[in-house]
């Protein structure tokens, strides 16, 4: 039973999952807009949102902090440019919208975006 079981595996091991999301991420942060599956994008919403409500304030603490989880050009841009963008907003950053599924293999597609 999957009972108290939190997230998606996408069938892969831990590692590997931590490196989708971790170069979905900075996709997504450098170029504020990527064309993904829907479930990866569901998976990735929070994960961006957290770093962005992070990324709000102005500190040493949280400059380290972004810096130990994304690559240097990504946390710099969301630390100068995304979380200045986004003080007066409590919440929501990010649009997901669906799109048909993908030729090839049927998957469900979506765009996921940040908000201007």
């Amino acid at each position: 039973m999957k009972h108290l079981k939190k997230g998606r595996k996408f069938g892969r091991v831990r590692n590997q999952r931590k490196a989708l999301m971790k170069g979905l991420v900075e996709a997504l942060v450098l170029n504020e807009k990527i064309k993904t599956t829907e479930a990866k994008a569901k998976e990735l919403r929070p994960f961006v949102e957290k770093l962005i409500t992070k990324s709000k304030t102005k500190d040493l603490t949280t400059r380290r902090y972004l810096d130990a989880r994304l690559p240097f050009k990504s946390a710099k841009k969301l630390y100068d440019e995304i979380g200045p963008k986004y003080i007066d907003r409590a919440g929501g950053y990010t649009r997901i919208i669906k799109l048909p599924p993908r030729m090839g293999d049927g998957a469900k597609m979506a765009i996921i975006e940040l908000i201007k």
